[in-house]
């Protein structure tokens, strides 16, 4: 890998782990900087640089774990859970079963769908309506939530409403809508707190994230060499890095600012590009 490959991973991956859990969508602004710029596929066939832009997400997978360590220990019964989050009913505490409820919608669609998805989704012109439609849905979800959060935190959640918000998850199949986007907007349409609905889009993003990558290596591991290896790497350690930063920002800035300012950043991006692009 020389050196210009190695700076276009490094880039990438700094993007995926910059706007993976904020609500621009990571996805999009891979898909908009790769096409308008790197052009991985030069060097690298279709399907691997397109697996690349998944798989990297791994990366921000482990920055999650990392992150919410203890709470995935709860989760899976590894640790003596820990005292519930203020406001929460004694012994309430978020269960495996309710984040498995909000996985269910995206994961049944995801798999019916990946085809498609890969084929025909993954173009600038896609991403900017994601970008568009997204913003519009944050906008309303700040416009229409309820002035006091009935839900403060996650350990609060019930399984409605955490199908709820894995039905709203569906949209971000499409390329541009971003996960975060679409989940925290439907947790605060729900009455929770910009904070306890991004707990739980956190949280429900390691399983289902995981999946697709994993799912995605399996389906093109003959297309992987040696080649590429360092390209993977470099990508995945990059994300991780920058995504322990932007995590950790994002969940301190939510509550304070909301969902509308990233909402006019993403129309302004899309505005931006499709001038610059058509």
């Amino acid at each position: 890998m020389d050196f210009i490959q190695f700076f276009k991973a490094l880039l990438l991956g700094l993007v995926e782990g910059m706007t993976e859990f904020a609500p621009v969508s990571s996805t999009g602004h891979m898909i908009i900087v790769d096409d308008m710029w790197l052009k991985s596929e030069e060097f690298l066939t279709k399907y691997v640089a397109n697996t690349f832009k998944i798989v990297i997400q791994l990366g921000s997978i482990l920055a999650v774990v990392i992150i919410f360590w203890g709470r995935f220990m709860d989760l899976l019964g590894l640790r003596k859970s820990s005292q519930p989050e203020t406001g929460t009913v004694p012994g309430q505490r978020l269960k495996l079963s309710q984040v498995i409820v909000g996985l269910i919608p995206a994961g049944i669609l995801g798999v019916l769908t990946e085809n498609y998805i890969d084929d025909h989704l993954f173009s600038t012109k896609t991403v900017l309506i994601g970008l568009v439609l997204g913003a519009i849905l944050m906008i309303a979800a700040d416009r229409f939530a309820p002035a006091v959060p009935r839900i403060q935190s996650v350990d609060q959640i019930t399984y409605r409403q955490a199908l709820m918000i894995g039905l709203v998850q569906c949209l971000s199949l499409w390329p541009g809508f971003s996960r975060s986007g679409s989940t925290i907007s439907g947790g605060v349409l729900l009455g929770m707190s910009h904070r306890a609905a991004a707990d739980f889009t956190f949280i429900m993003a390691v399983p289902i994230m995981l999946g697709a990558s994993i799912l995605s290596l399996f389906k093109n591991w003959e297309y992987f060499t040696m080649d590429s290896l360092p390209f993977f790497v470099v990508g995945f350690l990059s994300a991780f890095l920058f995504a322990l930063i932007s995590i950790r920002f994002f969940l301190k800035l939510i509550n304070r600012i909301k969902l509308v300012p990233f909402a006019i950043y993403r129309i302004l991006l899309a505005v931006v590009v499709y001038i610059l692009y058509f």
